[in-house]
């Protein structure tokens, strides 16, 4: 039955050494977030010391997103059975092993089923440092909370591809994955030290919603990750995947409202606060990884920059990121509507995207970065205040299982957009290319000053720069198109509610 306390509760839990365990939870943060993109530069080096194809070795990524995917729900029961410490350190201890059996891995088997298991143990990570930290802290701490540990979750990504390139080009593919023992090592003695044994409450796991969501998840992921590959609908692996995800999806949602104790409780969505920042965090998703995307392939075969180079210049982007995240903090400690400073952070973000837009094959580097350090405050503005904001109305007993949700609604935004981008540049340059092509003929008086046309080599020369400015109009498109969503997702602010700094919700407790 349900009971409600009969005197105000305190909204959050007393630790002993709150600093250490704040750094210890940033680290795991950091470590599981880094993952999502480091290992993206290092594909072609290890598909060659692996003897795989580029359809094996693009399994190297799918089986980390598919299986932190589908882990990700469980993070609530898990953490009600086991108990937020016990689970933290099995998930950091997990993912720091698995990181080594990656790093010797000695054929593209082993690589993918270590990668497997890195998904199953990091999906916890993220979920559980952020409900830790807004447990730790009093409410009216939330938004320095979630800044500090945003830090971890938007800055890892950014920082994923210079890392790897640098790793991967000073020692080698392993060190991609063995740069997590330090760091995981230093997460786990921490947490170790300073996060108390919490109370657990045994319950049944639901088997049927589990696997209709993990389902759904799962064939909805593969799809999102492999469409552009297989030429999307017209192949019918995508068509399977297609169908089981919405089967799996609509499966859970029956069982959900039949069943007593769901695996995931979808009546969080009920909370106006909850539902929009959800949103919210699936649009940042969004503009965040399907940017992160882009720009490595637009720098290196666009511009000709080395993966190196690269690196220092999406390196930035961080540093705005940083930035924002410490003023928002501080601003919402004193009280700043949250609603505000999203809606200024969207605004920034869309146009830093709108600089992008006016970008060519020859932007000067000082432009990226500047691009860089603007989309890095935008997104830094957003992220904190919807974070801290998505659970400023739901009791303190549905954190965890609120912040697994707000985890997945983020990766699927990244996969979602990832995809789209992808499939839009790649069909994009094959419409430009023609089109570009259909106005290039011996006659026209922009071929009169190419002498010898019919020479193989100028030939190829020109479809060379044709091919190469298509592709620029495809990846300005695609700014394009992020730039307008991003634009339009600003009102949907209005659909939080303002939350007052220090107001504190009754907490309801299960028996």
């Amino acid at each position: 039955m349900s009971a409600v306390a009969t005197h105000p509760a305190p909204g959050h839990r007393e630790v002993a050494n709150r600093g250490l365990l704040v750094v210890s939870v940033m680290l795991a943060t950091l470590m599981q977030a880094l993952d999502t993109t480091i290992a993206n530069v290092a594909l072609p080096n290890m598909q060659g010391s692996l003897s795989a194809t580029q359809d094996q070795v693009s399994w190297v990524l799918t089986s980390y997103i598919v299986a932190a995917a589908i882990a990700t729900p469980a993070t609530g029961w898990l953490s009600s059975v086991m108990g937020r410490r016990r689970l933290l350190l099995i998930a950091i201890g997990g993912f720091t092993l698995a990181s080594v059996l990656c790093g010797i891995a000695t054929d593209i088997g082993q690589m993918v089923a270590f990668r497997l298991l890195q998904g199953l143990f990091g999906a916890a990570l993220v979920p559980v440092s952020q409900s830790t930290l807004l447990d730790v802290y009093p409410r009216e701490k939330h938004g320095a909370a979630m800044a500090l540990w945003g830090m971890g979750v938007m800055i890892g990504p950014i920082l994923g591809p210079p890392l790897g390139g640098w790793l991967t080009d000073a020692y080698s593919w392993h060190w991609v994955f063995l740069i997590n023992v330090p760091i995981g090592a230093l997460a786990l003695f921490g947490v170790a030290a300073s996060l108390p044994t919490d109370d657990t409450r045994p319950s049944r796991f639901d088997w049927r919603g589990f696997g209709f969501l993990a389902m759904g998840i799962g064939a909805l992921q593969l799809m999102l990750d492999r469409g552009e590959l297989q030429d999307w609908f017209s192949s019918v692996e995508i068509q399977i995947e297609g169908a089981l995800a919405f089967l799996g999806f609509y499966l859970y949602a029956v069982h959900w409202m039949s069943s007593d104790r769901p695996f995931v409780n979808l009546g969080l969505f009920k909370d106006r606060n909850f539902f929009a920042s959800n949103i919210f965090i699936f649009v940042l998703g969004v503009v965040l990884f399907a940017t992160m995307a882009l720009l490595p392939p637009y720098l290196q075969n666009l511009m000709n920059y080395p993966v190196v180079t690269t690196g220092l210049l999406l390196a930035p982007r961080g540093i705005g990121t940083l930035i924002a995240m410490m003023l928002v903090g501080r601003l919402l400690a004193r009280g700043a509507d949250a609603r505000v400073l999203a809606g200024i952070g969207m605004t920034v973000t869309a146009y830093s995207l709108w600089q992008m837009v006016h970008w060519g094959t020859e932007v000067p580097a000082w432009l990226i970065v500047e691009a860089g350090i603007v989309q890095g405050l935008g997104l830094g503005f957003v992220f904190v205040p919807i974070s801290t904001v998505a659970y400023s109305t739901l009791p303190m007993a549905a954190r965890t299982e609120a912040a697994g949700i707000f985890s997945l609604m983020r990766n699927i935004g990244s996969s979602v957009g990832i995809s789209i981008v992808m499939t839009l540049l790649a069909r994009g340059t094959q419409i430009n290319h023609a089109e570009i092509a259909a106005r290039l003929t011996p006659f026209g008086a922009n071929m009169a000053t190419m002498p010898q046309l019919s020479s193989a080599a100028n030939l190829a020369m020109l479809n060379a720069e044709v091919t190469r400015q298509a592709t620029a109009i495809a990846f300005l498109n695609d700014f394009w198109l992020m730039m307008v969503m991003t634009v339009v997702s600003i009102p949907l602010l209005l659909l939080l509610k303002p939350v007052k700094g220090r107001a504190i919700p009754a907490i309801v407790a299960d028996h």
